[in-house]
């Protein structure tokens, strides 16, 4: 019977989102690729430090059931993360073994040396891309695929939630899609009120990431695993505007954990406070604001985005 990932969350994810691989990053962009190259073959046996995105990726691992030995029981694979990468094959070397130091059960990769790794997020079906890469990010999310731009420089996650994984959406333009958001850019705020008001019976359609939304609710009902997964919806939507987006996630049946409607107030101590393992948003400005806090990634979607 042929392998497939079916039924699994596949995350995949580049190297320099994964790992901290900022150092080596500012020697190729000295050089060139063979000395980076030659750099990452030279550090193989140093584990790289964790990035931005490792606490998100090794928490949606532990919802894999390993093997029980007494019992000869089959492993649950319902997650599955494939490093796809512009590094070269060598340098994939390292990060293989810096994976396997950290006990991450990644067994699959693409390494593209230089080119454009997108292409491979279709036969994988990936539910979640990650790269540091925004050319990578906007190929990917024209191809329909949830993706964000990793923010190195973000803050990393907290560990006072080791068993369970903390996501934080935007709402207009990441979950949902941006038809308030161009009312509000076309005819100003009070406009936005208005149309959002006259239309909080009506579901919004969906935006890039209600795909990952769905997966991630589909892991959460596993029966009694250690793992639980928190989600909140972050957005700068106030009342009468918060009806819309509560009753939209109503009618696609998914409920969030916490919901914050800021009104134009900043994110980024409100998710310190949240402590989450990954925050989405459309809005650099927002993300900029959640990087100093937590890990934070850009989604280059919608009408601010074009």
């Amino acid at each position: 019977m042929p392998i497939s990932l079916d039924g699994q969350l596949v995350v995949a994810i580049s190297s320099r989102a994964l790992f901290d691989f900022e150092e080596e990053n500012q020697h190729f962009e000295a050089h060139d690729d063979r000395a980076y190259m030659q750099l990452q073959l030279q550090r193989l046996d140093r584990a790289a430090k964790p990035g931005v995105a490792f606490s998100l990726v090794n928490k949606l691992l532990a919802f894999n059931t390993p093997a029980a030995a007494a019992t000869g029981a089959l492993p649950q694979q319902r997650v599955e993360v494939v490093i796809l990468s512009r590094n070269d094959p060598v340098s994939g070397m390292r990060v293989f073994r810096s994976a396997q130091h950290y006990g991450l059960p990644i067994q699959r990769g693409v390494f593209t040396r230089g080119e454009s790794p997108w292409r491979y997020l279709r036969p994988l079906n990936a539910h979640l891309f990650l790269s540091t890469n925004e050319a990578d990010v906007r190929s990917a999310l024209a191809a329909a695929v949830p993706a964000a731009r990793v923010y190195p420089h973000s803050a990393r996650a907290s560990s006072q939630h080791p068993n369970e994984v903390r996501i934080a959406f935007d709402g207009d333009a990441v979950l949902f899609s941006d038809e308030a958001e161009r009312v509000f850019q076309r005819s100003g705020l009070d406009a936005f009120q208005a149309h959002e008001r006259e239309h909080s019976t009506t579901p919004l359609a969906a935006g890039p990431f209600k795909p990952l939304l769905l997966a991630l609710r589909q892991l959460q009902q596993v029966p009694a695993h250690t793992m639980r997964i928190r989600t909140a919806l972050v957005t700068a939507r106030s009342a009468p505007a918060h009806e819309r987006a509560i009753r939209t996630l109503m009618d696609w049946n998914i409920e969030v954990d916490e919901a914050m409607f800021l009104g134009g107030l900043p994110k980024g101590e409100f998710l310190r406070e949240f402590e989450p393992d990954f925050f989405f948003d459309d809005q650099t400005g927002h993300v900029d604001s959640a990087a100093a806090h937590v890990p934070a990634g850009h989604v280059a979607s919608g009408v601010r985005n074009g």
